[in-house]
């Protein structure tokens, strides 16, 4: 038994050599709440889905819903019997029926729980009101995909998975449409996983956020440790949000714990690992950590510069060739060319110092 709305117990997912995970020990505490599940493609989390929804045999371990054993090695319920959803990434749309009679298909599938919503309110929800009439065929991916998670919603499951959910739908359109599937899902208390390789994406829809790498779940957190204090260098370099640099420990027994870097000098924080002051240790520099000063005597040469719409990343080189990211707001007073000096605000304070 579990105590968990949704626990993996030493959960071993396997489709093939090369894609299976190992060893998942993942728990949703409470009815409602929704997590994704963020790792590179290929790596195994849509075969965590389908083994989940009862397509393939969980491996070994075990899996629970709603306080009942669904998958183990002794025990495998049928998925007609699981009242879980699942949207594909692909179309997996019946071909023969319009869209309408497929969304509607998914209202057939209702087991009658508690949840009140209409389909009208759904295909507002998702913008599918002009494709109602029309066939898979005749539709694009993803719209097809908007489809495929309608259809999900109006069976009322206990569980909803979906599979790179928002990956074909144009950027333009994707955050209002996350926007409003987070706010229903919040609004009917329906607890999803979700599987993406977009990290905005998995940190923006859940309330927890597991990381696989290299057949393991790395990391499982809230979004903002996740981002702010990932567990393993492995992982920062998967969320590609900074660079190492080599500093060293001066104080870690203070409030405030203090760094050195030959050339950016002091850096001020709170260490998320403990190391002995003298410690050398490679400090995680994510472009928001540095802020730039025009007045700092502290100058470094810039040797990149993009654009990002509400900002610019500029690229400084220290002098023994380390590459720095920096955030400066798009609406800067002047911006910086390649090969010009760049001032960064010194002491350097970062809330979160994580050290490997």
């Amino acid at each position: 038994m579990s105590n968990h709305f949704f626990e993996i117990k030493e959960g071993n997912f396997v489709a093939s050599e090369k894609n299976k995970v190992n060893g998942v020990n993942l728990k949703i505490e409470n009815k409602g709440e929704i997590v994704s599940l963020l790792g590179p493609s290929g790596v195994g989390k849509t075969t965590i889905l389908r083994t989940i929804a009862g397509l393939q045999k969980l491996y070994s371990g075990e899996i629970f819903l709603n306080n009942k054993l669904i998958s183990s090695n002794n025990t495998h319920i049928e998925p007609e019997k699981r009242n879980i959803a699942l949207s594909f990434q692909d179309n997996s749309l019946f071909p023969n029926y319009k869209v309408i009679d497929n969304i509607n298909f998914g209202k057939k599938r209702s087991n009658g729980n508690d949840f009140v919503y209409e389909a009208d309110d759904i295909i507002k929800l998702l913008h599918i009101e002009s494709i109602l009439e029309k066939f898979p065929h005749q539709i694009s991916a993803g719209e097809a995909q908007r489809v495929s998670l309608a259809r999900s919603l109006m069976s009322k499951p206990d569980l909803l998975l979906l599979d790179e959910p928002f990956s074909n739908i144009d950027q333009s359109l994707k955050d209002e449409i996350q926007v409003s599937v987070k706010k229903l899902l919040k609004e009917f208390n329906l607890t999803t996983i979700i599987v993406t390789h977009d990290s905005y994406e998995a940190f923006s829809m859940a309330d927890k956020c597991g990381i696989i790498l290299n057949q393991e779940l790395k990391q499982y957190d809230v979004p903002y440790n996740v981002h702010h204090e990932p567990n393993s260098i492995e992982i920062a370099n998967f969320l590609n949000k900074g660079v190492f640099i080599d500093v060293k420990v001066v104080d870690s027994e203070c409030a405030v714990h203090r760094l050195n870097h030959k050339e950016l000098g002091e850096i001020r924080g709170k260490l998320s690992n403990n190391f002995p002051s003298g410690t050398k240790v490679k400090l995680l520099l994510q472009p928001e950590d540095l802020i730039h000063d025009d007045q700092s005597k502290l100058k470094l040469e810039v040797v990149d510069r993009k654009f990002r719409g509400t900002n610019f990343i500029y690229t400084l080189k220290t002098k023994n060739g380390e590459h720095l990211p920096v955030f400066v707001h798009s609406h800067h007073i002047h911006q910086h060319e390649k090969s010009e000096k760049f001032g960064i605000k010194s002491p350097i304070y970062i809330d979160h110092l994580v050290c490997f």
